[in-house]
Parts: C-alpha cells; structure tokens; sequence
C-alpha cells in the first residue's frame, strides 16, 4: 500500500493523480473494514459480555487498538481531503503545489495523537512510553492501519467462533443430559446409589462451568491454526465438551441395558426358576439311584449327592424382590450371575447322576454282552451244550442278583466267552488282567 520514498523528486502531476487515486481506494477499503468490524456480531457480544481471563485481557487491548484505528483512520482521511484540496486549487498545479503535494503524500505529513488510556492499553502502538502523538507517512499509516485491523478482527472473530460453536453444542448436550437423567432416576439409577448416577452428577457440574468459562473466558477456548497469518485462523477447542458427550454415551448405553432388564426381567427369572428346578429334580434323581445303586451293587464307592443349593434359591428370591419394588440397576447384575451360576449347577447336577448311576451302566453292559454271545452260539446251533448252559447260568445268577458284585460278574461273563469261543473253535477270548473297577467311571 506505500507510496514511493520520500526523499525522492518533486512529483509531477501525472504521479499526484495516480497518488491521490491509489490513496483514495485505500481509503475506501479501509472505511469499509473499519464498519464491518464495528458492526460484527462478535464485537457486538464482546462490548456487553461480563469477560474474564484472557479473553479480558485480549479484549482490553483489541478496544484500544479499534480506538486507535478510528483516529488514525482520521488523520488519514484529513490528510487525504487536505491533498485532493490542494490539487483542485487549479487544473494544472504550480511547482509549490506540486512541493506541497509531495510532502503531504509522501512525507511524515500526518500527526496522530492519541489517548492517554488507549495508549496504556497498546502500549506498543507508540514508540516512547508517555508520548501521546507520533508523526507518520500516509503508506505508513495504512500499513499501522492494517496491522492493528488485522489483530483487532482476529480476537474478535476467534472469539465469535467459540461463541459461535460451544454454548449450542454445550446446551444440545445438557437437554440430552436431561433426558437421561430423567430415565436414569425412573429405573433407579441415582447418585450414590449406583455409578452411572454419580456419572451423570459429575457431568452435569462439568457441563455448567463449561458453559460459565466459555462464555465469560471464549479465547480460553480457541487453538489458533498453526502457521496461518490470516485473522480468525484456528479452530474451537472442544477437548472438555468431547469427553463429557463420550461419558454420557456410555451412561445412556448402560441405561438402555438396565431398561432391557425391565422390559425381560419376568421372562429371565421365569427361566432361572426352571433352570433350578430342573438342577433338583435332576439331584433328587441321583439321591434315588445312590440307594438304588448301594441295594443293587455290592463292593462299588458310589459318590454322595449333596443337597439343592439354597444360596441360589436365595438370590433368585432377592431377584424377585428387586423386581417387585423395580430397582432395575440392582436386578441387572444378578440377573447376570444368577444365570451363569444356574446353568453351573443343572451342571454339577447331570454330572453327579452320571457318577451316581455308572455301577448301572456298567452291569447293564455286562448283561447286554452276556446275551449277545448267547443269542451268537444259538445262532451257530450250540444253544444245548452242557458246559455253556452253565457258564451262562452261573453269570446270569451273579448279574441278576442283589447285591451284584460287578468284579466277580465280570469275571464270570469273561468265562462264558471263554467258553463259547472254545467251542465254536475261535481263538480263546485272553484274560483281561482281573475285573475292572468301573464304580467311579462316568456312563
């Protein structure tokens, strides 16, 4: 924007009127900046907020420089009025009006005073501390003009853009909150009574001083872009807003698990209740096939049965009662126990049964294998041989009395395949090395 050296020549007409013009599009343009920035909505809250921090600061010292702005922008325009008075005097200008002209738009021709409470404000602006007036060229001045607008519309517009972006989002969130805290406390969700609610309490306290420090303190909240010249380069800061609005999703995710509680509780403790019952009938069982086992079978360990679980029975009583009284954030917790524990148990109790029950099993094996070799040697046409009738007869007397001893039926089943494999000219059946104890073996 400068005009040319000062201590050049004395200009002719042609470089006066190209001066004057230059100087006056200058003017132009910096009258209109100066009334966008004095009407910008940002500059508008600015002057009405109750500011602290460094937004106060910064502000304190963007006023005095727009205090600035005008008067220099004054001088600037009497200068400028003063030339184009001299120039018009007459259509071709005499060599004084030329010197004249010179000085006035290329040397240090503008005196600027300023205030005593804009100077301490932007001390920087004036080169000596207590001097209230400074002399400038006309480029000079616009350049000054221009260093202070650009700093003046950047805090300005930093600041609008805060204001702009955080208390809307602050408040979307907070109505958000509302909702939430609202379903929270209707299924029981409440502070000191379950985490989520002490969640929701401290994100409410959060949210408030958010929303006090963004709108008293805007600059505290504003990352300039890194390397960027141009006024209002950067972006909000929304560091505190985004963590807040990631702990109220987790809240709301664990609220909607507590209300998929309430809508399914009765159907889970239905099932539970089955689950259980299902877990006693199945004991019951094995209590009664341990007696049976014990009048049955003779020299077996058979494994005791321990009782139903009454600490189960217990907790699904307190389910019920969570339910009734509808503390859904206590319910879904031991829903989820109750559950892993009753399958644990139906569990236990089908593996206890087994255990209980394989004395049985191994004895009704032995039957079952004593008639299939008996059903093969009437097949092949010895059903009548003397010594087989006997085997046989001596094996079925052990499994079919009470109480079996299962080692010495085993042996005696063993001696009918013996005996049959000798007969029907097979290779012997060899020894198995004594009877197997299969009391404790699983079916």
């Amino acid at each position: 924007m400068g005009v040319t050296d000062p201590a050049g020549p004395v200009m002719d007409r042609d470089e006066v009127d190209r001066a004057l013009a230059r100087l006056g599009a200058e003017h132009e343009a910096i009258e209109t900046s100066l009334l966008a920035l004095q009407d910008h909505a940002g500059r508008r809250l600015l002057e009405g907020a109750q500011l602290t921090g460094i937004t106060k600061e910064r502000w304190a010292a963007a006023e005095a420089s727009i205090t600035l702005l005008w008067a220099y922008f004054d001088a600037y325009t009497d200068a400028l009025r003063s030339a184009r008075e001299i120039r018009s005097r007459r259509r071709w200008s005499s060599r004084e009006d030329l010197v004249e002209l010179t000085e006035l738009l290329r040397g240090e021709s503008v005196t600027v005073a300023g205030s005593t409470t804009a100077t301490a404000n932007a001390p920087t602006l004036l080169s000596a501390p207590g001097k209230l007036s400074r002399r400038f060229s006309l480029a000079a001045l616009v350049d000054l003009m221009n260093e202070l607008y650009a700093s003046s519309l950047d805090m300005v517009v930093a600041a609008d853009a805060v204001w702009s972006a955080l208390p809307a989002r602050i408040d979307l969130l907070a109505a958000e909150l509302q909702r939430t805290r609202t379903l929270a406390h209707s299924v029981g969700v409440r502070p000191g009574e379950h985490p989520s609610g002490d969640d929701l309490e401290r994100i409410t306290r959060t949210l408030t001083t958010l929303r006090e420090q963004v709108i008293s303190d805007p600059l505290a909240y504003w990352i300039p872009a890194q390397g960027s010249s141009a006024p209002g380069g950067g972006r909000p800061d929304t560091t505190v807003y985004d963590r807040e609005a990631r702990a109220l999703e987790e809240v709301r995710r664990e609220i909607d698990a507590v209300l998929t509680v309430r809508q399914d509780a009765e159907q889970r403790l239905v099932k539970l209740r089955d689950v259980l019952s299902r877990a006693d009938r199945t004991l019951a069982e094995a209590r009664n096939a341990r007696g049976e086992v014990l009048a049955k079978i003779a020299a077996t360990e058979v494994p005791v049965v321990s009782g139903p679980p009454t600490a189960l029975q217990e907790q699904l009583a307190t389910a019920a009662e969570y339910r009734r009284h509808a503390q859904w954030h206590r319910l879904s917790p031991l829903l989820e126990s109750l559950e892993q524990k009753a399958e644990d148990e139906l569990l236990r109790a089908r593996e206890s049964l087994t255990a209980v029950t394989a004395p049985l099993a191994v004895r009704a094996e032995l039957r079952g294998r004593l008639d299939a070799y008996k059903a093969k040697v009437a097949r092949l046409g010895y059903a009548e041989d003397p010594f087989l009738i006997e085997r046989y007869d001596a094996a079925r007397r052990m499994l079919w009395s009470a109480p079996c001893d299962l080692r010495v039926a085993e042996q005696a089943v063993l001696r009918y395949q013996q005996a049959a494999a000798e007969v029907l000219g097979a290779p012997r059946v060899p020894p198995q090395g004594g009877p197997r104890d299969r009391g404790g073996s699983g079916a």
